[in-house]
């Protein structure tokens, strides 16, 4: 395809402003800005009433409530009771009413060895992937939570289909950083958007209250290890043996996952699950008022072990309504296993899938028959970590593979590994099969340097949407770029229709990753011609994934619906939620948020029919 093929859509008709008869509280807050150049403008700028004035040039964070250190903690019980979460164990060490004289001396000395870990670290340089000042400076930086707010003021008309909670997740610390910081170190918070059906529109933030957090607010300060940003050389060492040496002594509870529970979002079997790849999910609960609370660290009603951990990326089939993930383990064998549930959330038999290293598993994909499982070039390395580097390795000499298995094995002997040279896909956006040509087709966007998000590199990194075509009567595999190479531009976070995961699509919506990291749009393409329809936000105005949402469960057009994206205006630091028509890319409504909403991750929407029916 030509260059021509690129269409780029600006909003063209003015919206009609609704605002409520009672004026916006304003509530404060700390940033850090790194006033980036932006892009010419695209689009016509909305304008929405948030905050006057962007945030001073420093590293500054949101105002928590002073907590008072004391030598006995006691972490609140996050129980689910009978929905299946972990009790509280009152023999924990953080149930002592007091620390006896040794804890108290060890603490003192560990807290001293600290001290020197990180004095030590400032005195050489961090690269950007680790360092705060890049890491959480403009809207990356974080913001404290908002209770429920309603009647937001807002532009053009919602679309009355739209009814229940648009949830997104996102990294945003607690604390500011003792030592290195990456992106995905901070700790979780869901932005929720709620629609009454009516035209209004509400909107909170919370924490997602992680044992790590509950802990780390009680100490008033970072305590638990950061997997990205410290955990790199021999000070990355020295950290984790201090947090398991707190553990050991009772100082801290290490006992109960170390996740922040900031990456993923899936509503299954009637909750909402937040999760991070290091951990078990988090059940939060939207209530009916609009606002968020943790319910508890969620096991699956103890199907799961308290050690193990689910990735951020599971998968819900369409039509079975099962959920299909995985779980990596960076330490020791099985370094992956297969998890599948049944849609009343009774789990099978894990499936061990043998690896020969511990490898990267961020994404995969689902078929109507198989999951589709990449094996990549991303790996972990304990011995790189002794010798001063990070553990995130791109191994070059290994292969690229991907591993078909079928949905329902009991265990991985049928599973079938076909060879893809040089691929590392962060992200797998979709699959189905072609039983007409003995292939199974993925689309996945093929990311190089692959260890960029977690190394510092010269290289410039590139984020290609690819077809990766695998037969299974050869065994050989062939990938191509959808699109013309005159015609590539970053595309990342995004999604087809849910209704079609494991079919065949003709869509995909992703976040236009340009300049890199910022996301300055989305673009539409079409994956069989390789077409591209963009829309771009406007100078200086960015967001993040977008949200594809089908106008009802039963729409018979794939395109049929809307995307919600959160952009903010770094022009005027100000946040809203834009609701765009997914067929013709027309700019329907966009709401006024009160507060600011940083970049995040991943998100969902949840039909307010299956709000009501919330575990």
């Amino acid at each position: 395809m030509t260059s021509s093929a690129i269409s780029c859509f600006n909003p063209s008709t003015p919206l009609t402003t609704h605002r409520p008869s009672s004026p916006l509280a304003n509530s404060g807050y700390f940033s850090a800005i790194a006033n980036p150049s932006g892009r010419k403008p695209n689009v016509t700028t909305i304008s929405c009433s948030v905050h006057a004035t962007p945030p001073p040039a420093s590293l500054l964070f949101p105002k928590q409530k002073n907590h008072i250190f004391q030598p006995s903690i006691q972490t609140p019980t996050l129980s689910c009771g009978n929905a299946g979460g972990e009790e509280q164990d009152p023999s924990s060490p953080l149930h002592n009413q007091s620390w006896n004289l040794l804890q108290r001396a060890t603490a003192f000395a560990l807290d001293a060895v600290e001290g020197f870990i990180v004095s030590h670290e400032k005195r050489h340089p961090l690269p950007k992937t680790a360092d705060p000042r890049f890491q959480i400076a403009g809207n990356y930086a974080p913001v404290p939570e908002q209770p429920v707010q309603h009647s937001l003021p807002v532009s053009g008309e919602i679309p009355c289909c739209i009814r229940g909670a648009y949830v997104r997740n996102g990294a945003n610390p607690l604390h500011e950083p003792a030592g290195g910081h990456h992106l995905f170190d901070g700790d979780g918070m869901i932005h929720s958007v709620s629609f009454s059906g009516d035209g209004s529109a509400s909107y909170a933030c919370r924490f997602t209250e992680t044992h790590r957090l509950v802990q780390e607010r009680a100490m008033g300060r970072p305590i638990f290890p950061k997997a990205v940003g410290e955990l790199h050389g021999h000070t990355g060492i020295a950290r984790l043996l201090l947090f398991y040496a707190r553990g050991l002594l009772g100082l801290l509870d290490h006992t109960r996952g170390i996740g922040v529970a900031n990456a993923g979002l899936v509503y299954f079997n009637r909750r909402l699950l937040a999760m991070s790849e290091e951990d078990l999910p988090y059940h939060v609960r939207l209530t009916n008022s609009g606002d968020l609370e943790t319910v508890c660290r969620y096991d699956f009603d103890g199907q799961l072990e308290s050690d193990s951990s689910m990735i951020a990326h599971p998968k819900i089939d369409p039509s079975s309504k099962d959920l299909f993930s995985l779980s990596y383990d960076v330490i020791k064998k099985p370094y992956l296993k297969y998890l599948r549930f049944s849609p009343d959330g009774r789990k099978s038999a894990d499936v061990e899938i043998p690896l020969p290293v511990p490898t990267m598993v961020h994404d995969f994909a689902i078929t109507e028959k198989y999951v589709v499982i990449p094996d990549q070039q991303v790996v972990f390395s304990l011995g790189d970590l002794v010798r001063g580097g990070s553990p995130v390795v791109y191994d070059k000499t290994k292969m690229s593979r991907f591993g078909v298995l079928d949905k329902a094995a009991a265990d991985a002997s049928g599973i079938r590994w076909i060879d893809v040279p040089d691929c590392f896909c962060f992200h797998v956006w979709n699959a189905w099969e072609e039983p007409e040509n003995d292939e199974i087709v993925v689309i996945g966007s093929c990311m190089t340097p692959p260890d960029s998000i977690f190394n510092e590199s010269d290289e410039k990194l590139r984020s290609v949407l690819s077809e990766i075509r695998l037969n299974m009567r050869t065994g050989e595999s062939m990938r191509r770029p959808i699109m013309a190479e005159a015609d590539q531009m970053n595309l990342e976070a995004g999604m087809v229709n849910r209704n079609r995961l494991g079919r065949k699509t003709r869509f995909a919506y992703l976040a236009l990753a340009e300049p890199w990291p910022k996301v300055s749009g989305f673009a539409k393409v079409d994956l069989s011609t390789g077409a591209v329809k963009k829309y771009v936000y406007g100078e200086k105005r960015f967001g993040g994934e977008p949200q594809f949402l089908p106008r009802t469960p039963e729409a018979t057009e794939e395109d049929d619906g809307y995307i919600l994206a959160f952009v903010h205006d770094e022009k005027e630091w100000k946040s809203e939620l834009q609701i765009i028509d997914a067929m013709t890319l027309n700019l329907e409504a966009t709401i006024d948020l009160p507060s600011r909403v940083p970049y995040g991750l991943h998100g969902t929407f949840i039909r307010a029919e299956d709000l009501q029916m919330q575990a």
